[in-house]
């Protein structure tokens, strides 16, 4: 399904796009066919790939292609991966601005005479907005073309074209016309990143908080930094560690070791905040954002319960066996999981895909999956109740499997004694308090019965049936729909509300795409692949070549999303089918 590129028979100039949009002028929609194809201008080449169908319907697609001889970016900024998805990443920004300022915006019937790009936020990721080579740099912009009703505004698309845009190529794809110190930071902010997550398996960590670090937001609904009422992380001097950046040099903060690690204090002291800045670890943030020095390994997934979630035959017999109405917990199918089956199947999946660390908040977990106190489990003996609490399991994923926690509780002191490291946040403040803890889980008189004899066992892999992947509708079309909240594919809706490491709708679209590429293109796949291997194939597809290959156009609009969220979406897909 690799990205269809048109080879245009011949390139016109710019004055023949100028005739041709005036010769158009007030014709029906339909007549901006003739747009399409390949313009020469003096500093760069235009490509009109796609050109929507009405104003009303997804804009067209543009291709703008500046020569390395004009836009001349020096090769050390795009030297390695991370310095090139930098550097696509800043062109992105000061594209976008770029034509927020040098463009008039709507003029006309429904999306008529807007520009714009890929939707993006705080982090740096590979993106199919912008990409450098030796020979060009090349951007990719929807334009909805101007119209009355549907009748063509050629003048207008005039303007467009041949005015607005040669200004934002003039000031956003050439070197000479950027701020080249600020692009210089943003690329080496994302190389220092990178490298400082290399170096957490290097010093047996699974994260790193930096001094000074802003962790708290503006809103719930907002991944801006707040700059009011602020208190720049302090690393506990216990816990402090000095990673090196190839380019900023040393850096001091705080070192969370692998294992499992508690992170306690009262209500409103950041807990939450804490593990939210780490669940975004996972990914670099540009200059400013207040996280450009908090790193997590790059296998951490965020996990929580989900009510009404649908589980496609997945293994939760380490947490949950023995149902009173006889179901097999090792093959578990349900259209409406409860909170604490959801749980254990959001455990298991990121397992199956080979999370080395799990990120859990009590808050959003299912409290009789998490604890079972003394009191309970005096009424309810273990012969009556299916579930192996997490807390029987946690060392276990551990010293077994290498699996690391980190776990916002505020609630249960009974975790203190499976614990490695307990971090206490007081006043947005974090203190080492492990010692504290395992004094007080020694002197207080054990309140409860630990069940870790039975065995996690191994987490079967899943082979899914690729065929029971429907992108396409009735009709044959293939349809898919992308928000940062959900994904409609073909005739199914999979409901991505709470999965909070996308980071942005780009790696929703991306998604989709690669279900439809597992559907519908697998001489390529490995032969009955499972989740995992499956997953892994196309992640570093992603990471070894442009991600064109999964497209069936030049889409500008592609983020790339880790395996995790990949395979989460995957799992949640209802008509899902798996084999065996």
């Amino acid at each position: 399904m690799a990205a269809t590129i048109e080879c245009y028979p011949r390139m016109g100039t710019r004055q023949d796009l100028r005739s041709c949009l005036r010769g158009i002028d007030r014709s029906g929609y339909g007549a901006y066919k003739r747009t399409k194809g390949r313009w020469g201008f003096s500093n760069f080449e235009l490509f009109i790939d796609h050109v929507q169908g009405d104003p009303f319907a997804a804009p067209s697609r543009l291709r703008i292609r500046v020569p390395q001889t004009v836009a001349d970016f020096p090769k050390s900024l795009w030297r390695n991966r991370p310095r090139r998805i930098a550097l696509e990443d800043a062109i992105t920004r000061r594209l976008a601005a770029e034509l927020a300022r040098s463009t008039k915006g709507k003029r006309g019937s429904g999306h008529s005479g807007r520009f714009s790009v890929v939707d993006f936020g705080q982090c740096i990721l590979p993106r199919t907005s912008v990409s450098i080579n030796e020979k060009h740099v090349e951007a990719v912009v929807s334009c909805g073309l101007p119209a009355a009703g549907r009748r063509v505004l050629g003048r207008q698309a005039e303007q467009m074209l041949l005015t607005e845009l040669p200004t934002v190529v003039e000031r956003a794809l050439i070197y000479a016309n950027l701020d080249q110190q600020s692009l210089g930071v943003h690329v080496e902010c994302g190389e220092d990143a990178t490298a400082l997550r290399k170096q957490l398996q290097e010093n047996n960590l699974v994260a790193f908080v930096a001094a000074g670090a802003i962790l708290p937001r503006r809103s719930g609904v907002s991944d801006l930094p707040r700059h009011e009422n602020v208190i720049p992380f302090v690393p506990p001097p216990s816990l402090t560690i000095t990673l090196n950046r190839p380019n900023a040099g040393p850096i001091r903060g705080m070192r969370i070791p692998a294992g499992v690690t508690l992170i306690v204090g009262g209500g409103y002291h950041g807990k939450s905040t804490l593990l939210s800045a780490l669940a975004q670890g996972v990914y670099n943030h540009i200059p400013g954002d207040g996280r450009e020095c908090v790193v997590t390994t790059d296998a951490a997934v965020l996990i929580r319960s989900e009510d009404g979630r649908f589980v496609a035959k997945t293994d939760l017999s380490p947490f949950i066996r023995g149902l009173p109405d006889g179901t097999d917990t090792r093959c578990f199918l349900s259209d409406n999981a409860s909170g604490s089956t959801s749980q254990a199947a959001n455990i298991a999946e990121a397992l199956e895909v080979r999370a080395t660390l799990l990120l859990v908040d009590e808050d959003t977990s299912a409290t009789n999956f998490m604890i079972r106190d003394q009191r309970m489990q005096e009424l309810v003996v273990k012969a009556k109740e299916p579930i192996t609490p997490f807390i029987d399991r946690v060392r276990q994923l551990y010293e077994k499997y290498g699996v690391s926690t980190i776990l916002v509780m505020g609630g249960s002191g009974d975790y203190f004694e499976v614990a490695d490291t307990v971090i206490m946040m007081d006043a947005y403040r974090p203190h080492e308090v492990t010692a504290r803890a395992k004094e007080i889980a020694n002197r207080l008189e054990q309140t409860r019965t630990r069940n870790e004899k039975t065995q996690l066992g191994t987490i079967r892999p899943r082979r899914p049936d690729l065929s029971s992947i429907r992108p396409r509708t009735r009709k044959g079309r293939i349809k898919i729909r992308a928000s940062n909240n959900s994904l409609r594919l073909g005739k199914s809706t999979i409901d991505l509300s709470r999965i909070h490491q996308i980071a942005e709708p780009g790696q929703v679209r991306a998604i989709a795409y690669l279900l439809v590429y597992l559907a519908e293109h697998r001489q390529g796949l490995p032969p009955d692949g499972t989740i995992a291997e499956l997953t892994s194939f196309l992640k570093k597809r992603i990471e070894h070549e442009d991600m064109w290959w999964f497209l069936p156009f030049r889409y500008g609009d592609i983020t790339a999303p880790r395996r995790f969220e990949l395979a989460a979406a995957l799992n949640r897909l209802r008509t899902l089918r798996i084999i065996g």
